[in-house]
């Protein structure tokens, strides 16, 4: 197994061209969440001509729709969501600047395209493990779309959160590779 990376964000670019395919990582510094109903904003003010209420240059946006706090707690449980729901929406924001993903599951091969295209990167968090990954949220604040409720953007600061590389930016595709391997045996 490759040894964990630490990844500080925002994303350097140039760190993001040598994360490749597997590499389990460690993130360290402030994302912002977003899941469906936020992209679909995110491209209509694209789409208006509008300014977004957040740069995405260098950005790693997490699909994730937070739980509310418990008493005493930053956030709830903070699990990611499938992220084939936003796929529609990817190519446009990396060609905005965004350069990082983070959720579950593939990308529609037209975001594969895309993630290569922009050198940006996909990590895959771990499903079922929201309470966990919560206790890696230090801080969260809603900074947009506040109606939204848990789909309201959020920016967090995370201190060794995990993850692992499912895309790299080169189009290495860990979900592609691991069927290929299981189809070998």
């Amino acid at each position: 197994m490759p040894a964990i990376t630490r990844v500080f964000l925002p994303l350097d670019p140039e760190q993001v061209e040598t994360l490749t395919m597997g590499t389990p990582v460690r993130l360290y510094g402030s994302l912002y969440t977003a899941r469906d109903a936020a992209h679909k904003r995110l491209i209509q003010a694209l789409r208006n001509g509008e300014d977004l209420p957040l740069s995405l240059k260098s950005e790693l946006l997490y699909y994730v729709g937070p739980c509310p706090a418990q008493p005493g707690r930053v956030i709830g449980s903070a699990g990611p969501t499938t992220s084939g729901r936003v796929d529609s929406y990817t190519p446009q924001l990396l060609a905005e600047g965004l350069k990082g993903m983070m959720g579950k599951g593939n990308r529609a091969p037209e975001v594969v395209e895309s993630i290569k295209k922009h050198k940006a990167v996909y990590f895959a968090a771990l499903g079922g493990a929201g309470a966990t990954l919560a206790a890696k949220i230090k801080k969260a604040e809603v900074i947009a779309y506040p109606d939204l409720g848990p789909e309201a953007v959020y920016r967090l600061e995370v201190e060794d959160f995990p993850a692992v590389v499912a895309i790299d930016a080169f189009g290495n595709n860990l979900y592609q590779e691991g069927r290929r391997k299981y189809a070998k045996r």
